[in-house]
This record gives C-alpha cells, sequence and structure tokens, in this order.
C-alpha cells in the first residue's frame, strides 16, 4: 500500500509538472506573439481593416501619421465607382494635389500590383506621379486594375472588410460619382497579433 501511495504521489506530481510546463508554454506564448499594426477604418457599412506594406516604407509611415492624427476622420468617400474604386480623404481640388506637406515621391514595387482590394495613394496628373498621400483608395474591381501599375502607388491590401467596400461603392450616387449620403470614415491604427494577422491573410 505505502508502495502503491509513492507511486501515486510521483505519478500526480510528474503530471503536476508536466501541466504546468504545457500552460506555461502556451502562455508564454501568447505573451511573446509580436503584435501587427494594421491600418482601421471604421465606416457606416463597417470596419475595413489594411495590411500595410513595408515595402513602402514612406507611404506606410505617411498612412500611420494621418491617422494617428485624426486627419482622415472628419472627411469621407468622396468617389465610388462599382467595379473601379472607392476613394476617399481629401477631395478633387488642387488644394489636395498641390500642398507640398500632402505629397510623396513613389513608391513602385513590382510585385504590389493593383489587384482586388489593393490600397492605393491618389494624384493628379503631376509628371513625377507625386502621390497626394491625403488621399486613399481601394481597388474594387474583381479583376484588379492592372492599368494602373506604375502609375499609382499601392502600399497596402485590405485583410478584411471587402464585403464593405463592395457595399460602398453601391450606394446611391450623384453625377460626380459622390455618395448622396456620406460615407464618413474613423481610420485608426490598431494591433492585432501576428496569428490573427496570418489568419486574415491566409484567408483573403
Amino acid at each position: 500500500m505505502i508502495k502503491i501511495n509513492k507511486i501515486l504521489r510521483f505519478n500526480s506530481f510528474t503530471l503536476l509538472i508536466i501541466s504546468f510546463f504545457f500552460f506555461g508554454q502556451i502562455a508564454f506564448g501568447q505573451q511573446s506573439e509580436k503584435p501587427v499594426q494594421v491600418g482601421q477604418i471604421l465606416t457606416p457599412e463597417g470596419e475595413i481593416l489594411i495590411s500595410l506594406d513595408d515595402r513602402t516604407p514612406n507611404h506606410k509611415a505617411s498612412f500611420i501619421e494621418l491617422a494617428d492624427a485624426g486627419y482622415w476622420d472628419a472627411l469621407s468617400f468622396n468617389r465610388v465607382i462599382p467595379n473601379f474604386v472607392a476613394q476617399a480623404g481629401c477631395p478633387d481640388t488642387p488644394a489636395g494635389f498641390t500642398d507640398p506637406e500632402y505629397l510623396l515621391e513613389p513608391e513602385f514595387i513590382p510585385e504590389l500590383t493593383h489587384i482586388y482590394g489593393a490600397v492605393g495613394a491618389g494624384r493628379d496628373d503631376n509628371p513625377e506621379k507625386l502621390s497626394a498621400r491625403c488621399q486613399i483608395y481601394i481597388v474594387q474591381n474583381k479583376n484588379g486594375l492592372h492599368r494602373l501599375d506604375g502609375d499609382y502607388t499601392v502600399f497596402g491590401q485590405v485583410i478584411k472588410g471587402m464585403d464593405v467596400v463592395d457595399k460602398i461603392v453601391a450606394v446611391p450616387r450623384d453625377q460626380s460619382d459622390q455618395p448622396l449620403t456620406p460615407i464618413t470614415m474613423d481610420v485608426n491604427i490598431v494591433s492585432i497579433p501576428q496569428s490573427e494577422f496570418d489568419a486574415l491573410v491566409k484567408w483573403k
């Protein structure tokens, strides 16, 4: 009986150590998981999450700067065209395209193309192809808009919420493609766990 009790105590102690190690590893993994910063656009139609590409560092930094400053929060999606784009930010006016504070050198990356859900920076017809960093657009054509490749900088990709974008481009609009009812924006930078980010990218 004494021997059996010793064996039971030993097995219980061993099980306790194994459980502590196992669950400790899980907790450590959760704590050490590096968060990923993504762009978040909250609209009346729902949430859009955007992966910001490290290969376009200036455009990524600009988006984060303007989002943190609340720049877009007083603006809206001002141009929505089915099978083309949902465009937001500063209006199509000379002021939005000529203020040096809001101009960026293009960052054309061959692998970053105008596929469905691509996020790019608007611009006018300036010969240097400078981006108006205050204006963004999301490609809504499921076949892509590859005629824009090399002319407009793509710096991100929607990883959640393309159903929201599809709804936005389908709203009633006027002759200038502006929604009759403003589609407002609340733009933020949020952090999500790496595992959640990977799952969203894989799902996309």
